[in-house]
């Protein structure tokens, strides 16, 4: 579940890490052009002409974290991410 803001940290937080699928979801849309009203529905489930204020504050939030992420926080992103369990092909040795 999203908030309605995404944090405004300087560091990646646990949020970072739930929501990393839906930061990519937001990148990608942005950079295809896609309308903030169609992405706020299609990717964060919020309906902008029953909720636009919400709507709008969270995709505008969550994109910005995105770049952020991608940006100015990609050597913190790959620090916390790194210590995620990797999936490691069968058979392969180390």
């Amino acid at each position: 579940m999203l908030d309605r803001l995404a944090p405004a940290s300087d560091s990646v937080l646990d949020y970072d890490r739930r929501n990393l699928l839906t930061y990519a979801e937001l990148l990608d849309a942005a950079d295809a052009g896609v309308d903030w009203l169609a992405g706020a529905l299609d990717i964060l489930g919020i309906d902008p002409v029953i909720d636009a204020e919400r709507a709008r504050a969270c995709w505008d939030s969550h994109l910005a974290r995105a770049r952020w992420i991608v940006g100015d926080g990609l050597g913190a992103a790959i620090e916390a991410f790194g210590t995620l369990p990797r999936n490691r092909v069968r058979g392969s040795v180390r």
